[in-house]
């Protein structure tokens, strides 16, 4: 099944788990960094904006907001809860808006759902403004590598617990099981493919914040008393040259 497909399929899961305040990365972190980065932009573009909770976000804030996004499930929920933004149904790869439209776009855990990355990323030039800024939010590739993860080692003495890595250089496809029966696909990809992307499009990088993960998602997993020095987000700021 297509990567939109399941993602039609399993939209439900998304809205349930990660939105309305119920995730702690996003109400914790994500969304206060996504209105700090963000502020004092007037149009922007929200891609795979989901059910429109940072749109949402920003749109408080004072910005006129497009949300687009290839779910029509997201799209009817995000419309529902309202709060300012418009939303549109499209993709990535055909952003349906004219050429340097935004002062901003900002993508939030998108790209490592997308096969086409240089055009997705050719897409988000197109559509900003000269010195638009492009607001890049991606599961750390490092250390949400497949096959990474915490690891409790009890064959050494004293017993350690430490992060595993996975193999990072290989770019892989995976269709993971994130719940039971709830199957998403995610790429992975090194850094420097995202890196080289926004290079080769004129995005010129300003900032990077690798943050350690939010209290309320800590709380949650007390057992592993080092889960604040590994960052799952990695966010990068550029602008369109």
């Amino acid at each position: 099944m297509s990567n939109n497909g399941l993602w039609d399929e399993h939209a439900q899961w998304w809205i349930d788990g990660f939105t309305n305040g119920v995730d702690p990365e996003y109400v914790e972190q994500i969304i206060p960094l996504a209105v700090e980065e963000l502020a004092g932009h007037q149009y922007v573009l929200d891609l795979g904006c989901g059910d429109g909770q940072i749109a949402r976000a920003l749109a408080e804030n004072g910005a006129e907001v497009l949300g687009v996004d290839p779910t029509q499930l997201h799209i009817d929920i995000a419309t529902q809860r309202g709060g300012g933004p418009q939303y549109v149904l499209g993709g990535a790869t055909d952003i349906p808006a004219p050429d340097n439209s935004f002062d901003a776009v900002v993508a939030c855990l998108v790209f490592e759902h997308i096969d086409q990355l240089e055009e997705a990323m050719a897409e988000v030039a197109r559509v900003l403004k000269p010195g638009g800024q492009f607001s890049f939010f991606l599961n750390h590739p490092l250390l949400q590598t497949p096959g990474s993860g915490w690891i409790d080692d009890h064959i050494i003495d004293p017993p350690e617990q430490y992060w595993r890595i996975g193999p990072y250089l290989v770019e892989t496809e995976t269709i993971e099981e994130v719940e039971k029966d709830v199957f998403i696909r995610f790429v992975h990809r090194p850094l420097s493919r995202y890196i080289n992307a926004l290079i080769a499009n004129g995005l010129s990088i300003e900032r990077m914040v690798e943050p350690s993960p939010p209290p309320g998602f800590l709380a949650r997993a007390p057992e592993y008393a080092l889960a604040h020095t590994v960052p799952r987000l990695l966010y990068l700021r550029s602008s369109k040259q």
